[in-house]
């Protein structure tokens, strides 16, 4: 299932929002501005004022003398011929999805096993996605693909036009390399698939173009079995949500062993979840905890973490957080705990093999990885700690079903991509590396901890040069995310080494509450009316890098995308004092208005609802948009969003800059025409964006004027 592609930032709608009306004026004193025009996300004279605001922004910056080199440097490594090909095991092969200089939109490839882990494998390009973009006159985006196991033969081709979360269904064979003649074939829509058998395929979508089959957040909570050959019209209904839900999908799980579960997931929440098995023509729901999330199958076995406290019956607690194997034929019965994290860990992926359960956790925030075995039915699981790197992210890229291999992959901010082959047996080693992009001999990382107002101490990485000087005079940025549970852990950024650490700035990563790095605990005290604290977080980062003269007020800017563009928003209008840069990527910044903006519904869960009393007053003390005055003094931020963003949308970043328009308060605004909620599709667009930044930062931190 791919509902994760578009949760990992926030969920997803499109078009016009139906509270455009909230916000058709913007006040300035005693006068107001009609700004409701820009509601309309692909109307001509939204998209004249887009264009506008988008030359002022590259007439200014690009005229900067760095700008080509940052732009040059940054294309170059984002197309490096010798940057890592991440494998994916599929079709008893190496596959991997490919974009350089050559192949903007990319390439889907496959190789042997035995020829991947050579310096030179020998690719065979399976889907040229730029030819087909070429023949289709589209801007496709390649999303991946879901493939029938266990032979991964037949696959559906997973398409997107100019990056949009809605996508395109098309049949392929992995074995003739061609999309299947009269196969499955399903038109852009916001869906989820999942196989049943190589004739039939389960799919919840927009079945009418009325709206009337999708949930507020634009998501479908209608699932139809789809039969081959069958004429349209003639699909059965297999379960059909409410209209309140956020979600219905359908998924299906495989173990190494043949067994194979087809299942029901509703979403009645952004965080809850029921599940039942398909039988037939029935279904089967399963008693799990609302908060839980199943991961995988083995031997006939669900694997799921609860992110809630779990009391089955008859049974010891199992506390939230938890890894946990149950049998879906009694879910309460035998319930056997694989895992349990101390106060200090959190899990963050979870993988399963044939016989064993990956799991990558973070200790304090720092990477870990465990292979779990269960020794027999009803005895503890043996766990085995896994021998990789400290200081550095450790993630799951992909595990054979087929065997108990699997690949890891290592990067800390300082030591670049590493691929680890874990084998039948015994410890990981690495097989491939990715070449050092910036110089890094002169640089360290530490890790410090700042106090919140409330008391909690917040962990923090600090990236600078060795003999960095304690004068408060370092340029600085910081980032964080700070929601939906999800943990921002070291990352080896090359466009951050060669764009700022190299030029002697210092890079600065929050693990703020909202997040994961702790487990749900952690997540659940940023949640809602909670979220202050996240904020209170992040301000006391701030002020405890300035404290250690690390930094001044007048060298700290801040950045952040997505939730954490709201971040960036929330930190400006309430502490407009302690940055003098601001980058608010593809953010939330209406928090008043978000349940009617886009896919807003979804995160109700996440942020409170305007129809609740008590988060409706916190989201008023909150909302960026709302708190923005005309007296007030702001660094002048970097705002950049996408027109085709169909997650969070771009009328949240318009809003916003139209308000500081109103009050004449200085800004730069780019948005993308054709990006999704990444912002930018292809390498020269990203690397354009990132150059926009670069230079926007030298201005602000380190150029002396400021």
């Amino acid at each position: 299932m791919r509902l994760g592609r578009w949760i990992l930032t926030c969920a997803a709608s499109a078009l016009v929002m139906a509270g455009a009306a909230a916000h058709a004026e913007t006040q300035t004193g005693g006068a107001q501005k009609d700004t409701s025009f820009l509601n309309d996300i692909h109307g001509k004279q939204a998209l004249d004022w887009v264009r506008a605001q988008n030359r002022h922004t590259t007439s200014t910056l690009e005229k900067d003398k760095r700008y080509e080199g940052f732009y040059k440097s940054t294309l170059a490594v984002l197309q490096a011929p010798d940057r890592l090909a991440v494998p994916q095991l599929l079709a008893g092969g190496i596959w991997n999805f490919w974009q350089d200089a050559q192949h903007p939109h990319g390439i889907w490839r496959t190789a042997s096993e035995q020829s991947y882990l050579s310096t030179t494998p020998a690719w065979q390009i399976k889907l040229d996605i730029d030819a087909l973009a070429a023949k289709d006159h589209a801007n496709w985006v390649f999303k991946g693909a879901d493939c029938l196991a266990p032979a991964d033969e037949k696959c559906l081709v997973i398409l997107s036009n100019g990056g949009e979360d809605a996508d395109t269904l098309r049949e392929y064979n992995t074995r003739t390399g061609e999309f299947v003649p009269n196969g499955f074939t399903f038109s852009r829509s916001k869906q989820q698939e999942a196989w049943v058998d190589e004739n039939t395929v389960l799919l919840a979508r927009e079945w009418d173009d009325k709206g009337a089959s999708l949930t507020p957040s634009g998501y479908p909570f209608i699932v139809k079995k789809m039969v081959r050959g069958a004429a349209p019209g003639q699909e059965k209904e297999v379960y059909r949500g409410a209209p309140s839900d956020m979600m219905v999908a359908p998924m299906t799980l495989t173990d190494g062993d043949g067994g194979k579960l087809v299942l029901i997931q509703r979403s009645q929440t952004f965080f809850e979840s029921h599940y039942a098995v398909v039988e037939g023509d029935t279904l089967r729901w399963l008693k799990l905890p609302a908060k839980s999330e199943i991961h995988g199958l083995l031997k006939g076995r669900l694997v799921l973490s609860v992110q809630e406290d779990w009391q089955p019956e008859g049974m010891p607690l199992v506390p939230a957080g938890s890894l946990v194997s149950v049998d879906p034929k009694n879910t309460e019965r035998g319930v056997e705990v694989i895992f349990t994290p101390d106060p200090s860990q959190s899990i963050d992926q979870v993988g399963v093999t044939k016989n064993t359960v990956l799991v990558s956790l973070f200790d304090n925030v720092r990477g870990r990885a465990m292979r779990f075995t269960a020794v027999q039915p009803g005895r503890p699981w043996s766990g085995q700690v896994l021998d990789l790197p400290d200081m550095a992210s450790i993630h799951i890229v992909d595990t054979d079903k087929q065997s108990d291999k699997a690949f890891l992959s290592v990067e800390s901010y300082l030591e670049p991509e590493q691929l680890w082959l874990l084998g039948e047996d015994g410890q990981p080693h690495k097989v491939k590396s990715a070449p050092a992009r910036f110089k890094s001999a002169n640089l360290q990382t530490e890790q410090f901890w700042a106090q919140s107002p409330d008391g909690t101490r917040i962990p923090y990485f600090v990236v600078h040069k060795r003999n960095m000087k304690l004068n408060g005079a370092n340029p600085t940025l910081l980032t964080a995310y700070g929601g939906f549970q999800v943990s921002y852990t070291p990352t080896y950024a090359p466009e951050i080494g060669k764009l700022w650490l190299e030029r002697g700035g210092v890079y600065v990563v929050a693990n703020i509450r909202g997040g994961g790095e702790f487990g749900p605990q952690w997540h659940e005290a940023g949640r809602k009316s909670g979220r202050q604290k996240v904020y209170d977080d992040f301000a006391a980062v701030g002020q405890d890098l300035v404290a250690r003269k690390i930094t001044s007020t007048a060298h700290l800017g801040i950045r952040g995308r997505s939730n954490g563009g709201l971040l960036a928003g929330a930190e400006m209008v309430q502490h407009p004092d302690l940055w003098n840069a601001v980058i608010i990527g593809v953010p939330l910044l209406d928090m008043e208005n978000f349940e009617t903006m886009s896919a807003g519904a979804s995160w109700a869960d996440e942020y409170g609802s305007m129809s609740v009393p008590k988060e409706a007053d916190f989201l008023k003390k909150i909302s960026p948009l709302h708190h923005l005055k005309a007296d007030v003094t702001y660094p002048t931020p970097f705002i950049f969003t996408a027109t085709s963003d169909d997650r969070v949308g771009p009328v949240h970043a318009r809003r916003f800059a139209a308000k500081l328009d109103a009050f004449k308060k200085p800004f730069f605004y780019y948005e993308d025409i054709e990006g999704g909620h990444s912002g930018t599709v292809n390498a020269p667009e990203v690397a354009h964006e990132r150059a926009l930044e670069a230079v926007y930062l030298s201005h602000r931190l380190m150029d002396k004027q400021h």
